[in-house]
C-alpha cells in the first residue's frame, strides 16, 4: 500500500489482561508481528503489565505504549503515573484523551493539552484522540465538535513537536459497537482534520502528522480503510485483545 506518511497499527487492551494473559499475549504477537517494519505497531497494556509486556517485545520491531499518564512530572497525586515512570518501562506512546476518559474521568480539552505537552517534554508520543457522538453526527455538528477538540487539545503547541505526535479520529458511536463508520465517512472527516492542521500550522505538519482511525476496527475493514488517502493507520480495541484477529488487522493494512 503506497502511502506517504507510515502506517501505524496500536492496539489498545483497555482494562483486559492479567500479567501472565498480557504476556502471553504479546509473546503471540512477537512471533508474527516481530520483525515488521512496513508499518509501526504499537501495543498499549494496562500499567500492571507494561514492565513485562516491554521485556517480551524488547527485542522487536514492535513498541509499547500506555493508555494515559498524569500532566504532572511527580508529586503527591495519588493513583496516577508520570511520563517519566512510563520511560523507564521502555513506553514510547501514550493515548491522551480516549473517549472513554474524557467521558468517565471528564477529562477536559484543557486536560489532554496539558498531557500532550508533559509528555512531549519527555520524548514521548502523543496518540491524542478526538471523536463526536451518534447524536452530534445526527445534528451535523461532527466537524465542529472535532474542530473544537482539536483547538482545545493541541493549543500552544508549534508544529516540530505536532509533526511528532499522532491524532486518532474515534467517532464515540463506532467503539465497541459493532458500528464502523464507511471508509468514505472516515475519510471525509480525517481529511477535515488534515485541512484543520493545515490552517492552524502549515502544510508541511499537515502531510506528516499521521492520523489514525479508531471504531470497531476488524479485519474485514482494514484493508479499505487504510487504503483512504488520509487514515494513516489505526487504533484498535476489542479486537486487539485477540492475538489472531490482530494480526489479521496488521497484515490485511500492509
Amino acid at each position: 500500500m503506497d502511502k506517504q506518511r507510515k502506517l501505524i497499527i496500536a492496539g489498545n487492551w483497555k482494562m483486559n489482561k492479567t500479567v501472565p494473559d498480557a504476556v502471553e499475549l504479546a509473546s503471540q504477537l512477537q512471533t508474527d508481528l516481530g520483525k515488521v517494519t512496513e508499518l509501526d505497531v504499537v501495543v498499549c497494556p494496562p500499567f500492571t503489565a507494561l514492565s513485562e509486556v516491554s521485556r517480551v517485545l524488547r527485542a522487536s520491531t514492535m513498541r509499547v505504549g500506555a493508555q494515559n499518564m498524569s500532566e504532572h512530572p511527580y508529586g503527591a497525586f495519588t493513583g496516577e503515573i508520570a511520563a517519566g515512570m512510563l520511560k523507564d518501562l521502555l513506553v514510547r506512546y501514550v493515548i491522551l484523551g480516549h473517549s472513554e476518559r474524557r467521558q468517565f474521568q471528564n477529562e477536559t480539552d484543557a486536560l489532554v493539552n496539558a498531557k500532550m505537552k508533559a509528555a512531549l517534554a519527555a520524548g514521548l508520543k502523543p496518540i491524542v484522540c478526538v471523536g463526536e457522538t451518534f447524536s452530534q453526527r445526527e445534528a451535523g455538528q461532527t466537524e465542529q465538535i472535532v474542530g473544537d477538540q482539536l483547538t482545545g487539545s493541541l493549543a500552544g503547541l508549534d508544529a516540530e513537536p505536532m509533526q511528532e505526535s499522532i491524532l486518532a479520529y474515534e467517532p464515540v458511536w463506532a467503539i465497541g459497537t459493532g458500528r464502523t463508520a464507511t471508509p468514505e465517512q472516515a475519510q471525509q472527516v480525517h481529511a477535515f482534520i488534515r485541512g484543520w492542521l493545515s490552517r492552524r500550522f502549515d502544510d508541511t505538519t499537515a502531510r506528516r502528522v499521521r492520523i489514525q482511525y479508531g471504531g470497531s476496527v476488524k479485519p474485514g475493514n482494514a484493508r479499505e480503510l487504510m487504503g483512504q488517502p488520509d487514515i494513516d493507520g489505526a487504533l484498535v480495541g476489542g479486537a486487539s485483545l485477540d492475538a489472531h484477529t490482530f494480526i489479521e488487522i496488521v497484515r490485511n493494512s500492509l
